[in-house]
């Protein structure tokens, strides 16, 4: 039984499913935290009756970052484990072969920034603040904070922002592509939810396939790369054009 997230699909919003993170008062996240998120993740990747995922913080806050009074009692070898299953909850969200949106309220800070980019998309409400932090603390953010941060903002931006630290705006969010759209904090959720329930009726195969397309771009080599392009658009074509098994 999960004690800090859940999943739910609201009546209002057929096939989008809400993975929500509660740990009050600042959801910051634990070892046990992000298993729960690695569970959820796995759990929607599998559900026919789920078409795309918000994932939400709540209506306060998305995510503070790593708890660091926690982070800082540990050996390091719990610590080594402890980055270990952020990364795995990282991991398994960004590969959720559905949409994902993350609906940012409050902060995004730290390992929150980092889930907040697992996401496919993101939305703000204006009032929102966003940082990698965790030089702050001594600290140096995820390898996938870094690499999201290189590919979406160049080498110089990214390096302003993990060197600093520093806080920035849902505006200057925008302008960097860190978020993009930025609506009246109230109004978070239901923008996040217009968007996933864009993909509800779309094929659900056909989505994943362009999902891990678009993905493997930055993490496999050219030739890895064009093997799988080559082997997902043709398992794609099959599904799509050759349901009642005529032959090709």
């Amino acid at each position: 039984m999960s004690e800090f997230v859940s999943l739910y699909l609201g009546a209002d919003h057929p096939g989008v499913a809400t993975l929500a993170l509660s740990r009050p008062p600042t959801n910051a996240m634990t070892r046990q935290f992000y298993r729960e998120i690695a569970a959820a993740a796995a759990d929607l990747a599998g559900r026919d009756d789920v078409a795309a995922v918000i994932l939400f913080g709540g209506h306060e806050i998305f995510s503070a970052g790593d708890d660091m009074p926690a982070l800082r009692a540990l050996s390091p070898q719990e610590a080594e484990t402890w980055a270990r299953v952020r990364r795995e909850a990282i991991e398994a969200v960004a590969a959720i072969p559905k949409p994902t949106v993350a609906a940012i309220t409050g902060y995004a800070l730290g390992a929150g920034l980092t889930l907040a980019f697992a996401a496919d998309w993101r939305v703000s409400g204006d009032n929102a603040k966003f940082g990698a932090t965790e030089i702050l603390a001594g600290l140096i953010p995820d390898g996938a904070t870094m690499a999201r941060l290189t590919r979406t903002l160049g080498p110089s931006r990214a390096k302003d922002l993990v060197y600093s630290g520093r806080f920035f705006s849902a505006e200057e969010a925008l302008t960097l592509g860190v978020i993009d759209d930025m609506v009246a904090p109230d109004d978070v959720y239901d923008a996040a939810a217009a968007w996933a329930g864009r993909f509800v009726e779309g094929p659900a195969h056909a989505l994943a396939a362009a999902k891990a397309g678009i993905d493997e771009v930055f993490e496999l080599s050219r030739s890895e790369r064009l093997a799988a392009e080559r082997r997902r658009y043709l398992e794609v074509f099959a599904r799509t054009c050759h349901q009642d098994g005529a032959p090709a």
